[in-house]
């Protein structure tokens, strides 16, 4: 049973592509469990980011970012992923990127606005301005927008200020007990977060010469003494996208492989034996029947 000391709730993470909301779940939590890269719609799915306290926990929504240009079902999956974690939470948490303020915003704000919901405004990436003089009036500005409950300069990646992001996040959680294990972390699968780490590096490696229709399914995930063994397909629309991701001699597929398998081996806590397949999958990004075949159908 709930006392006035245990409070719970949902927390939804929301904004336009590339602000940096995945980047400050992780940091929130104090480990990684959304993948991040430079590129714009990294994030394709909601996740669960699950941090437990002795008197709170605090469920956070990771989201794809809302976009206007919403051409294949991919890009529509992505919107109605972001547009759903706003409904049924407690409170949101709207992530923009410093002093710049774009259409894309305002088309959040307006999704925002329709929930009635309590929004914290994060300005992120404050410790890229150039010039710290240009905040306060664009603070000033932001707060015309509407009315949020605080707003709060971040930087997600060097945690400036996400502390106290978390004691304002708070005070709007309400008199709960707590609806998930002390050490659950995330909603997510391992099989989920290795197909996730997999991408992730994909996109840090050939973010620039690959566009995103690119998708990784886990063939197998199994235990085999004191290996973990991972096989993963990693799809893409055209042959020459898998030219590029292979590489010379398998040279780049070899080097998206070891970096994975770093980043598995710490987050499972086992040796991984990981290996990497490439398929051509003409058209699946555009396939709603596709897309729900290779997992996209959980919103």
């Amino acid at each position: 049973m709930a006392t006035d000391n245990h409070r719970c709730g949902y927390v939804a993470i929301v904004g336009r592509p590339n602000v940096g909301k995945s980047t400050l779940l992780n940091h929130l939590l104090g480990q990684k469990i959304s993948i991040t890269s430079r590129k714009p719609q990294t994030t394709r799915h909601r996740v669960l980011g699950i941090k437990t306290e002795a008197d709170h926990q605090i469920i956070f929504v990771d989201t794809p970012g809302l976009h206007k240009a919403a051409e294949k079902a991919i890009n529509r999956y992505m919107n109605r992923a972001a547009s759903a974690a706003i409904r049924d939470v407690d409170l949101v948490v709207f992530v923009v990127d410093r002093t710049a303020w774009t259409d894309e915003d305002n088309m959040v704000l307006e999704q925002i606005k329709q929930g009635s919901l309590p929004v914290i405004l994060v300005v992120n990436k404050v410790d890229l301005l150039e010039d710290k003089s240009t905040l306060l009036p664009h603070l000033q500005l932001l707060a015309d927008k509407a009315d949020f409950a605080a707003i709060l300069p971040v930087s997600a990646l060097r945690r400036h200020n996400v502390a106290e992001l978390e004691q304002q996040i708070l005070k709007f959680l309400p008199v709960s007990q707590h609806f998930f294990p002390e050490e659950q972390i995330t909603d997510r699968s391992q099989r989920f977060l290795a197909a996730e780490i997999v991408r992730e590096k994909i996109m840090r490696q050939l973010g620039d010469e690959l566009p995103y229709e690119i998708t990784v399914e886990i063939e197998e995930f199994a235990m085999d003494g004191e290996v973990l063994h991972i096989s993963a397909l990693i799809f893409v629309e055209r042959k020459g996208q898998k030219q590029i991701l292979v590489g010379e001699g398998g040279l780049r597929l070899r080097s998206i492989g070891s970096d994975a398998r770093r980043d598995m081996e710490l987050l499972f806590d086992s040796k991984v034996m990981l290996r990497l397949w490439v398929k051509v999958k003409s058209g699946w990004s555009d396939d709603e029947r596709a897309l729900r075949s290779l997992g996209y159908d959980d919103i």
